[in-house]
């Protein structure tokens, strides 16, 4: 009768111990869920902002659209829970933005350059015509 009791006291721990296990091997399955890129996708959204602020539109438009369109497959690859994929095109679309803002910005540049020499210019021209008046 012990052995019985023995017996069947040894198969309850084992029981319970595998159950333990099994309960313990699912836990470290269980991973979190994915968390979206969000640091990398407001800078992209950020980025944006400052190139269109800084006429991208108008002087780097292929290079503005194509950051708009990196921050749109960003946020589709979150949609998909691919964070990976999601934070590099984030990161392209940064880049992509930031090109075209300092496109933009050396753009404006160029035409102020060319604007204060055709006034200079005129100036020279002007400053030669008065001497030869007098």
């Amino acid at each position: 009768m012990k052995q019985l009791s023995r017996d069947k006291v040894n198969g309850q721990v084992r029981l319970y111990t595998t159950l333990f296990l099994m309960l313990l091997l699912l836990g470290a399955c269980a991973s979190p869920p994915p968390v979206p890129p969000n640091d990398a996708l407001l800078a992209a959204r950020e980025a944006i902002v400052t190139a269109e602020q800084s006429g991208a539109r108008q002087y780097a438009g292929s290079e503005l659209d194509e950051a708009r369109q990196q921050l749109m497959k960003a946020e589709e690859s979150v949609s998909e829970e691919n964070m990976e994929l999601a934070e590099r095109h984030a990161y392209q679309a940064q880049v992509s933005a930031e090109l075209a803002a300092a496109k933009s910005e050396a753009s404006k540049a160029v035409a102020i350059n060319r604007e204060m020499k055709e006034g200079a210019e005129a100036l020279t021209e002007e400053m030669r015509r008065t001497g030869e008046q007098q």
